[in-house]
Protein backbone atom coordinates (compact mmCIF):
# COMPACT_ATOMS: atom_id res chain seq x y z
CA UNK A 1 0.00 0.00 0.00
CA UNK A 2 1.72 3.40 -0.97
CA UNK A 3 1.33 6.34 1.21
CA UNK A 4 -1.44 8.63 0.47
CA UNK A 5 -1.21 11.73 -0.73
CA UNK A 6 -2.62 14.67 0.61
CA UNK A 7 -1.74 17.99 -0.53
CA UNK A 8 -3.26 19.12 -4.24
CA UNK A 9 0.12 19.72 -5.98
CA UNK A 10 1.16 16.34 -4.95
CA UNK A 11 -2.26 15.06 -6.45
CA UNK A 12 -1.53 17.01 -9.56
CA UNK A 13 1.59 15.28 -9.79
CA UNK A 14 0.52 11.64 -9.05
CA UNK A 15 -2.45 12.28 -12.00
CA UNK A 16 -0.16 13.51 -14.56
CA UNK A 17 2.26 11.00 -13.86
CA UNK A 18 0.03 8.45 -14.54
CA UNK A 19 -2.40 10.09 -16.93
CA UNK A 20 0.57 11.29 -19.42
CA UNK A 21 1.00 7.99 -20.74
CA UNK A 22 -2.58 6.92 -20.54
CA UNK A 23 -3.11 10.06 -22.69
CA UNK A 24 -0.56 9.93 -25.47
CA UNK A 25 -1.14 6.03 -25.96
CA UNK A 26 -5.22 7.22 -26.12
CA UNK A 27 -3.70 9.68 -28.54
CA UNK A 28 -1.93 7.27 -30.31
CA UNK A 29 -4.61 4.84 -29.95
CA UNK A 30 -6.86 7.28 -31.66
CA UNK A 31 -4.96 8.23 -34.39
CA UNK A 32 -4.56 4.47 -35.62
CA UNK A 33 -8.13 5.47 -36.80
CA UNK A 34 -7.31 9.53 -37.81
CA UNK A 35 -4.90 7.85 -40.31
CA UNK A 36 -7.55 5.32 -41.71
CA UNK A 37 -9.43 8.85 -42.15
CA UNK A 38 -7.21 10.82 -43.21
CA UNK A 39 -6.00 8.30 -46.27
CA UNK A 40 -9.22 6.86 -47.05
CA UNK A 41 -10.14 10.49 -47.32
CA UNK A 42 -7.23 10.99 -50.06
CA UNK A 43 -8.69 7.71 -51.58
CA UNK A 44 -11.83 9.08 -52.54
CA UNK A 45 -14.99 10.81 -50.31
CA UNK A 46 -16.95 7.48 -51.23
CA UNK A 47 -14.48 5.78 -49.26
CA UNK A 48 -14.33 8.01 -46.29
CA UNK A 49 -18.17 8.03 -46.19
CA UNK A 50 -18.25 4.47 -45.79
CA UNK A 51 -15.29 4.11 -43.34
CA UNK A 52 -17.07 6.64 -41.06
CA UNK A 53 -20.43 4.94 -41.17
CA UNK A 54 -18.68 0.97 -40.90
CA UNK A 55 -16.28 2.91 -37.92
CA UNK A 56 -19.60 4.04 -35.93
CA UNK A 57 -21.17 0.68 -36.41
CA UNK A 58 -18.18 -0.95 -35.03
CA UNK A 59 -17.28 1.06 -32.61
CA UNK A 60 -21.00 1.19 -30.86
CA UNK A 61 -20.80 -2.87 -30.67
CA UNK A 62 -17.42 -2.65 -29.55
CA UNK A 63 -18.41 0.06 -26.80
CA UNK A 64 -20.55 -2.21 -25.40
CA UNK A 65 -17.80 -5.19 -25.03
CA UNK A 66 -15.40 -2.72 -23.44
CA UNK A 67 -17.45 -2.15 -20.34
CA UNK A 68 -15.89 -5.97 -19.10
CA UNK A 69 -12.62 -4.62 -19.76
CA UNK A 70 -12.82 -1.26 -17.90
CA UNK A 71 -14.33 -2.90 -14.61
CA UNK A 72 -11.26 -4.86 -14.72
CA UNK A 73 -9.97 -1.17 -13.43
CA UNK A 74 -11.64 0.10 -10.10
CA UNK A 75 -11.12 -3.38 -9.41
CA UNK A 76 -7.90 -4.20 -9.62
CA UNK A 77 -6.71 -1.01 -8.22
CA UNK A 78 -8.86 -1.54 -5.00
CA UNK A 79 -6.92 -4.94 -4.79
CA UNK A 80 -3.79 -3.93 -5.37
CA UNK A 81 -4.24 -0.88 -2.88
CA UNK A 82 -5.16 -4.05 -0.22
CA UNK A 83 -1.79 -5.76 -1.81
CA UNK A 84 -4.72 -9.14 -2.92
CA UNK A 85 -2.37 -10.81 -5.72
CA UNK A 86 -5.36 -13.50 -5.89
CA UNK A 87 -8.09 -11.17 -6.20
CA UNK A 88 -5.96 -9.23 -9.30
CA UNK A 89 -5.50 -12.51 -10.96
CA UNK A 90 -9.52 -13.36 -10.34
CA UNK A 91 -10.65 -9.87 -11.69
CA UNK A 92 -8.48 -9.72 -14.72
CA UNK A 93 -8.98 -13.92 -15.62
CA UNK A 94 -13.26 -13.07 -15.71
CA UNK A 95 -13.00 -9.38 -17.50
CA UNK A 96 -10.86 -11.67 -20.59
CA UNK A 97 -13.74 -14.47 -20.69
CA UNK A 98 -16.41 -11.92 -20.20
CA UNK A 99 -14.44 -10.10 -23.31
CA UNK A 100 -13.56 -12.74 -25.40
CA UNK A 101 -17.47 -14.26 -24.90
CA UNK A 102 -18.77 -10.94 -25.75
CA UNK A 103 -16.51 -10.43 -28.83
CA UNK A 104 -17.14 -13.66 -30.67
CA UNK A 105 -21.10 -13.27 -30.40
CA UNK A 106 -20.59 -9.63 -31.82
CA UNK A 107 -18.62 -10.71 -35.07
CA UNK A 108 -22.58 -11.71 -36.64
CA UNK A 109 -23.93 -8.30 -36.75
CA UNK A 110 -21.15 -7.72 -39.26
CA UNK A 111 -21.91 -10.50 -41.66
CA UNK A 112 -25.46 -8.67 -42.44
CA UNK A 113 -23.62 -5.01 -42.09
CA UNK A 114 -25.08 -3.96 -45.83
CA UNK A 115 -28.70 -4.62 -44.86
CA UNK A 116 -28.61 -3.07 -41.54
CA UNK A 117 -26.98 0.21 -42.90
CA UNK A 118 -29.63 0.21 -46.15
CA UNK A 119 -32.23 -0.46 -43.00
CA UNK A 120 -30.59 3.12 -41.26
CA UNK A 121 -31.23 4.94 -44.65
CA UNK A 122 -27.11 4.68 -45.93
CA UNK A 123 -27.27 5.15 -49.76
CA UNK A 124 -26.35 2.30 -51.21
CA UNK A 125 -22.92 3.15 -52.44
CA UNK A 126 -21.16 3.92 -48.79
CA UNK A 127 -23.13 0.52 -47.25
CA UNK A 128 -22.04 -1.60 -49.83
CA UNK A 129 -18.60 -0.09 -49.15
CA UNK A 130 -18.86 -0.10 -45.43
CA UNK A 131 -19.72 -4.31 -45.64
CA UNK A 132 -16.25 -4.48 -47.34
CA UNK A 133 -14.40 -3.18 -44.62
CA UNK A 134 -16.37 -4.86 -41.60
CA UNK A 135 -16.80 -8.02 -42.81
CA UNK A 136 -12.64 -7.88 -42.46
CA UNK A 137 -12.68 -5.46 -39.55
CA UNK A 138 -14.81 -7.77 -37.32
CA UNK A 139 -12.85 -10.39 -36.90
CA UNK A 140 -10.52 -7.79 -34.96
CA UNK A 141 -13.32 -7.48 -32.12
CA UNK A 142 -11.83 -9.93 -30.22
CA UNK A 143 -7.88 -8.97 -30.01
CA UNK A 144 -9.39 -5.61 -29.65
CA UNK A 145 -11.24 -6.20 -26.25
CA UNK A 146 -8.46 -8.17 -24.98
CA UNK A 147 -6.20 -5.70 -25.48
CA UNK A 148 -8.62 -3.21 -23.90
CA UNK A 149 -8.48 -5.52 -21.32
CA UNK A 150 -5.06 -5.60 -20.68
CA UNK A 151 -4.63 -2.15 -20.70
CA UNK A 152 -7.44 -1.84 -17.93
CA UNK A 153 -5.27 -3.68 -16.09
CA UNK A 154 -2.33 -2.22 -16.23
CA UNK A 155 -3.41 1.07 -15.90
CA UNK A 156 -4.36 0.01 -12.25
CA UNK A 157 -0.85 -1.53 -11.62
CA UNK A 158 0.01 1.73 -12.66
CA UNK A 159 2.53 0.36 -15.34
CA UNK A 160 1.34 2.58 -18.22
CA UNK A 161 4.90 3.02 -19.89
CA UNK A 162 3.96 0.02 -21.75
CA UNK A 163 0.62 1.02 -22.76
CA UNK A 164 2.21 3.58 -24.42
CA UNK A 165 4.89 2.23 -26.29
CA UNK A 166 2.95 -0.44 -27.47
CA UNK A 167 0.13 1.63 -28.85
CA UNK A 168 2.44 4.10 -30.29
CA UNK A 169 4.21 0.95 -32.73
CA UNK A 170 1.13 -0.11 -33.67
CA UNK A 171 0.01 3.74 -34.56
CA UNK A 172 3.56 4.41 -36.57
CA UNK A 173 3.20 0.48 -38.25
CA UNK A 174 -0.84 1.20 -39.50
CA UNK A 175 0.29 4.49 -40.85
CA UNK A 176 2.70 2.28 -43.03
CA UNK A 177 0.56 -0.53 -43.73
CA UNK A 178 -2.22 1.77 -44.68
CA UNK A 179 0.00 3.77 -46.86
CA UNK A 180 1.08 0.17 -48.62
CA UNK A 181 -2.46 -1.76 -49.07
CA UNK A 182 -5.06 1.63 -49.54
CA UNK A 183 -2.97 2.54 -52.35
CA UNK A 184 -0.90 -0.15 -53.63
CA UNK A 185 2.68 1.06 -52.82
CA UNK A 186 5.71 -0.67 -52.69
CA UNK A 187 4.38 -3.72 -54.77
CA UNK A 188 1.24 -3.82 -52.29
CA UNK A 189 -2.22 -5.01 -53.69
CA UNK A 190 -4.09 -2.06 -53.97
CA UNK A 191 -7.13 -2.74 -51.78
CA UNK A 192 -8.70 0.72 -50.59
CA UNK A 193 -10.96 0.34 -47.86
CA UNK A 194 -10.29 -3.31 -47.80
CA UNK A 195 -6.51 -2.53 -46.56
CA UNK A 196 -7.48 -0.38 -43.82
CA UNK A 197 -9.30 -3.23 -42.03
CA UNK A 198 -6.41 -5.58 -43.16
CA UNK A 199 -4.36 -3.28 -41.55
CA UNK A 200 -6.15 -2.75 -38.55
CA UNK A 201 -6.90 -6.79 -37.71
CA UNK A 202 -2.98 -7.38 -38.04
CA UNK A 203 -1.57 -4.80 -35.77
CA UNK A 204 -4.90 -5.66 -33.16
CA UNK A 205 -3.66 -9.10 -32.85
CA UNK A 206 0.06 -8.24 -32.70
CA UNK A 207 -0.95 -6.26 -29.90
CA UNK A 208 -2.31 -8.70 -28.03
CA UNK A 209 0.87 -10.80 -28.19
CA UNK A 210 3.21 -7.30 -27.29
CA UNK A 211 0.86 -7.17 -23.98
CA UNK A 212 0.96 -10.49 -23.07
CA UNK A 213 4.68 -10.95 -23.23
CA UNK A 214 5.24 -7.78 -21.16
CA UNK A 215 2.34 -8.84 -18.34
CA UNK A 216 4.06 -12.55 -18.09
CA UNK A 217 7.73 -10.93 -17.85
CA UNK A 218 7.02 -8.16 -15.93
CA UNK A 219 4.50 -8.90 -13.24
CA UNK A 220 4.92 -12.75 -12.44
CA UNK A 221 3.63 -12.00 -9.09
CA UNK A 222 -0.44 -11.67 -10.61
CA UNK A 223 0.60 -15.19 -12.28
CA UNK A 224 -2.55 -14.22 -15.20
CA UNK A 225 -2.37 -17.46 -16.79
CA UNK A 226 -2.60 -20.03 -13.67
CA UNK A 227 -6.17 -21.34 -14.11
CA UNK A 228 -6.64 -19.38 -17.30
CA UNK A 229 -9.70 -21.75 -18.00
CA UNK A 230 -11.14 -22.14 -14.36
CA UNK A 231 -14.39 -20.97 -13.93
CA UNK A 232 -15.40 -18.49 -11.42
CA UNK A 233 -18.70 -17.61 -10.79
CA UNK A 234 -18.43 -15.61 -8.05
CA UNK A 235 -16.00 -13.03 -9.93
CA UNK A 236 -17.56 -13.02 -13.23
CA UNK A 237 -20.89 -12.12 -11.28
CA UNK A 238 -19.11 -9.03 -9.56
CA UNK A 239 -17.34 -8.14 -13.20
CA UNK A 240 -20.08 -8.36 -15.07
CA UNK A 241 -22.24 -6.34 -12.46
CA UNK A 242 -19.86 -3.46 -12.57
CA UNK A 243 -18.83 -4.10 -16.67
CA UNK A 244 -22.61 -3.82 -18.04
CA UNK A 245 -23.35 -0.27 -16.87
CA UNK A 246 -20.17 0.97 -18.41
CA UNK A 247 -20.66 -0.20 -21.41
CA UNK A 248 -24.24 0.58 -21.93
CA UNK A 249 -23.23 4.39 -20.61
CA UNK A 250 -20.22 4.41 -22.83
CA UNK A 251 -23.00 3.35 -25.76
CA UNK A 252 -25.70 5.87 -24.86
CA UNK A 253 -22.63 7.80 -25.06
CA UNK A 254 -21.72 7.27 -28.58
CA UNK A 255 -24.76 5.98 -29.50
CA UNK A 256 -25.55 9.63 -29.78
CA UNK A 257 -22.47 10.25 -31.78
CA UNK A 258 -23.81 7.40 -33.90
CA UNK A 259 -26.94 8.07 -34.41
CA UNK A 260 -25.87 11.31 -35.56
CA UNK A 261 -23.76 10.22 -37.98
CA UNK A 262 -26.79 7.78 -39.64
CA UNK A 263 -28.88 11.25 -39.26
CA UNK A 264 -26.70 13.00 -40.92
CA UNK A 265 -25.72 10.58 -43.60
CA UNK A 266 -29.61 11.22 -44.33
CA UNK A 267 -28.46 15.10 -45.74
CA UNK A 268 -25.98 12.77 -48.52
CA UNK A 269 -22.46 12.52 -48.95
CA UNK A 270 -20.70 15.79 -48.43
CA UNK A 271 -22.00 16.18 -45.21
CA UNK A 272 -21.57 12.77 -43.62
CA UNK A 273 -17.84 13.15 -44.88
CA UNK A 274 -17.65 16.72 -43.28
CA UNK A 275 -19.31 14.68 -39.95
CA UNK A 276 -16.72 12.54 -40.18
CA UNK A 277 -14.22 15.08 -40.25
CA UNK A 278 -15.10 17.12 -37.73
CA UNK A 279 -15.94 13.32 -35.18
CA UNK A 280 -12.37 12.73 -35.71
CA UNK A 281 -11.50 15.93 -34.75
CA UNK A 282 -13.54 16.03 -31.39
CA UNK A 283 -12.68 12.58 -30.84
CA UNK A 284 -8.69 13.33 -30.70
CA UNK A 285 -8.59 16.44 -28.36
CA UNK A 286 -11.23 14.28 -26.28
CA UNK A 287 -8.62 11.12 -25.69
CA UNK A 288 -6.79 13.92 -23.04
CA UNK A 289 -10.02 13.67 -21.58
CA UNK A 290 -10.50 10.36 -21.60
CA UNK A 291 -6.30 10.18 -20.30
CA UNK A 292 -7.06 11.95 -17.13
CA UNK A 293 -10.82 10.02 -16.48
CA UNK A 294 -8.94 6.79 -16.79
CA UNK A 295 -6.32 7.89 -14.16
CA UNK A 296 -9.25 9.83 -12.00
CA UNK A 297 -10.17 6.00 -11.77
CA UNK A 298 -7.30 4.39 -10.88
CA UNK A 299 -6.83 7.13 -7.99
CA UNK A 300 -10.45 6.98 -6.66
CA UNK A 301 -9.80 2.76 -6.35
CA UNK A 302 -6.82 2.98 -4.87
CA UNK A 303 -8.70 5.57 -2.28
CA UNK A 304 -12.12 3.04 -2.26
CA UNK A 305 -9.06 0.55 -1.06
CA UNK A 306 -7.85 2.78 1.56
CA UNK A 307 -11.27 3.89 2.65
CA UNK A 308 -9.85 7.82 1.99
CA UNK A 309 -12.85 10.02 0.79
CA UNK A 310 -10.78 13.09 2.11
CA UNK A 311 -8.42 12.19 -0.49
CA UNK A 312 -10.73 10.72 -3.40
CA UNK A 313 -12.43 14.35 -3.39
CA UNK A 314 -9.12 16.61 -3.20
CA UNK A 315 -8.08 14.36 -6.19
CA UNK A 316 -11.23 14.35 -8.15
CA UNK A 317 -11.02 17.86 -7.79
CA UNK A 318 -7.19 18.11 -9.14
CA UNK A 319 -8.35 15.98 -12.31
CA UNK A 320 -11.38 17.77 -12.90
CA UNK A 321 -9.22 21.04 -12.79
CA UNK A 322 -6.64 19.63 -15.46
CA UNK A 323 -9.41 18.62 -17.47
CA UNK A 324 -11.60 22.06 -17.44
CA UNK A 325 -8.58 23.92 -18.71
CA UNK A 326 -7.61 21.41 -21.80
CA UNK A 327 -10.72 21.68 -23.13
CA UNK A 328 -11.09 25.63 -22.47
CA UNK A 329 -7.76 25.71 -24.67
CA UNK A 330 -8.83 23.32 -27.54
CA UNK A 331 -12.54 25.50 -27.34
CA UNK A 332 -10.47 27.97 -28.35
CA UNK A 333 -8.66 26.04 -31.29
CA UNK A 334 -11.91 24.63 -32.68
CA UNK A 335 -13.37 28.60 -32.82
CA UNK A 336 -10.44 30.43 -34.36
CA UNK A 337 -8.63 27.40 -36.82
CA UNK A 338 -11.75 25.34 -38.02
CA UNK A 339 -10.66 25.86 -41.77
CA UNK A 340 -6.96 24.89 -41.16
CA UNK A 341 -8.41 21.62 -39.49
CA UNK A 342 -11.16 20.49 -42.15
CA UNK A 343 -8.89 20.98 -45.34
CA UNK A 344 -6.14 18.65 -44.36
CA UNK A 345 -8.35 15.78 -44.19
CA UNK A 346 -9.73 16.85 -48.32
CA UNK A 347 -7.41 15.49 -51.01
CA UNK A 348 -6.71 18.64 -52.88
CA UNK A 349 -8.12 17.27 -56.20
CA UNK A 350 -11.32 16.01 -55.00
CA UNK A 351 -14.25 17.80 -56.65
CA UNK A 352 -15.88 17.99 -53.42
CA UNK A 353 -13.36 19.65 -51.71
CA UNK A 354 -14.69 22.84 -51.22
CA UNK A 355 -18.05 21.78 -49.95
CA UNK A 356 -16.80 19.30 -47.22
CA UNK A 357 -14.68 21.75 -46.20
CA UNK A 358 -17.11 24.75 -45.84
CA UNK A 359 -19.81 22.35 -44.02
CA UNK A 360 -16.77 21.04 -41.74
CA UNK A 361 -15.88 24.58 -40.74
CA UNK A 362 -19.73 25.07 -39.61
CA UNK A 363 -19.63 21.76 -37.41
CA UNK A 364 -16.53 22.97 -35.67
CA UNK A 365 -17.69 25.80 -34.46
CA UNK A 366 -20.17 24.02 -32.36
CA UNK A 367 -17.62 21.28 -31.69
CA UNK A 368 -15.62 24.27 -29.74
CA UNK A 369 -18.76 24.49 -27.70
CA UNK A 370 -19.08 21.22 -25.86
CA UNK A 371 -15.40 20.86 -25.42
CA UNK A 372 -15.20 21.83 -21.59
CA UNK A 373 -18.54 19.91 -20.92
CA UNK A 374 -17.71 16.79 -22.78
CA UNK A 375 -14.04 16.61 -20.65
CA UNK A 376 -16.96 17.83 -17.25
CA UNK A 377 -19.00 14.61 -18.18
CA UNK A 378 -16.47 11.94 -18.58
CA UNK A 379 -14.37 13.34 -16.01
CA UNK A 380 -17.56 12.34 -13.29
CA UNK A 381 -17.47 9.60 -15.20
CA UNK A 382 -13.75 8.38 -14.32
CA UNK A 383 -14.28 9.36 -10.89
CA UNK A 384 -17.81 7.36 -9.68
CA UNK A 385 -16.15 4.22 -11.99
CA UNK A 386 -13.62 4.37 -9.37
CA UNK A 387 -15.70 4.29 -6.47
CA UNK A 388 -17.72 1.39 -8.35
CA UNK A 389 -20.88 3.66 -8.51
CA UNK A 390 -22.26 2.55 -12.18
CA UNK A 391 -25.86 1.57 -12.61
CA UNK A 392 -27.20 4.96 -10.93
CA UNK A 393 -24.61 7.19 -13.86
CA UNK A 394 -25.74 4.92 -16.68
CA UNK A 395 -29.54 5.89 -16.21
CA UNK A 396 -28.35 9.93 -15.83
CA UNK A 397 -26.39 9.44 -18.90
CA UNK A 398 -28.75 7.83 -20.87
CA UNK A 399 -31.72 10.16 -19.66
CA UNK A 400 -29.31 13.17 -21.03
CA UNK A 401 -28.20 11.51 -24.09
CA UNK A 402 -30.99 10.19 -25.56
CA UNK A 403 -34.04 11.70 -23.71
CA UNK A 404 -32.59 14.91 -23.76
CA UNK A 405 -29.75 15.49 -26.59
CA UNK A 406 -30.90 13.40 -29.50
CA UNK A 407 -34.92 14.61 -29.50
CA UNK A 408 -32.94 17.88 -29.56
CA UNK A 409 -30.49 17.12 -32.18
CA UNK A 410 -33.25 15.80 -34.36
CA UNK A 411 -35.52 18.81 -33.91
CA UNK A 412 -33.17 21.54 -34.53
CA UNK A 413 -31.68 19.33 -37.54
CA UNK A 414 -35.30 18.38 -39.48
CA UNK A 415 -38.27 20.43 -38.27
CA UNK A 416 -36.54 23.97 -37.11
CA UNK A 417 -34.20 23.60 -40.48
CA UNK A 418 -30.95 24.03 -38.98
CA UNK A 419 -29.42 20.84 -41.07
CA UNK A 420 -25.99 19.18 -39.77
CA UNK A 421 -25.36 22.49 -37.20
CA UNK A 422 -28.87 21.36 -35.68
CA UNK A 423 -27.59 18.16 -35.09
CA UNK A 424 -24.23 18.58 -33.31
CA UNK A 425 -26.20 21.33 -31.16
CA UNK A 426 -27.92 18.34 -29.94
CA UNK A 427 -24.46 16.87 -28.74
CA UNK A 428 -23.74 20.33 -26.55
CA UNK A 429 -27.42 19.71 -24.89
CA UNK A 430 -26.94 15.85 -24.05
CA UNK A 431 -23.32 16.51 -23.43
CA UNK A 432 -24.42 19.46 -20.79
CA UNK A 433 -26.92 17.34 -19.11
CA UNK A 434 -25.12 14.46 -18.19
CA UNK A 435 -22.22 17.00 -16.68
CA UNK A 436 -24.67 18.47 -14.56
CA UNK A 437 -26.62 15.43 -13.38
CA UNK A 438 -22.70 13.19 -13.11
CA UNK A 439 -21.14 15.58 -11.20
CA UNK A 440 -24.16 16.30 -8.50
CA UNK A 441 -24.10 12.23 -8.08
CA UNK A 442 -20.47 12.10 -7.55
CA UNK A 443 -20.51 15.66 -5.13
CA UNK A 444 -23.31 14.62 -3.01
CA UNK A 445 -23.24 11.36 -2.15
CA UNK A 446 -21.06 9.62 0.50
CA UNK A 447 -19.16 7.27 -1.94
CA UNK A 448 -18.48 4.86 0.22
CA UNK A 449 -21.55 3.65 1.65
CA UNK A 450 -22.64 1.35 -0.89
CA UNK A 451 -18.78 -0.24 -0.77
CA UNK A 452 -18.58 -1.38 2.79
Amino acid sequence: MKTPISSRRDHARAIMKLGTPLILSNVAQFAIHMTDTLMLGWYSVTALAAATIAGTMFFLIFIVGSGFAQALTPLVAEAAEAGDDQQVRRATRMGLWLSVIYGAVMMIPFIWSEAILLATGQEPAVAALAQDYLHIAGLSMIPALIVMAMKSFLAAIERTGIILWSTLGTAVLNAFLNYALIFGNWGAPELGIQGAAIASLLLTSLNVVVLFAYVLAKTPQFKLLQNVFAPDPAMLLRVYRLGWPIGLTALAEGGLFGATAFMMGWLGEVPLAAHGIALQLSGLTFMVHIGFSQAATVRAGRALGRRDEASLRRGGLVAISLSAIYGFATMFVFIVFPGVLVSFFVDVDAPTRDAVIAFGVSLMVVAGLFQVVDGLQVMALGLLRGVQDTQVPMVMATISYWGIGLPVSYLLAFPLGFGGVGLWAGLVVGLSMAAILLHWRFWRQSVFIDAD
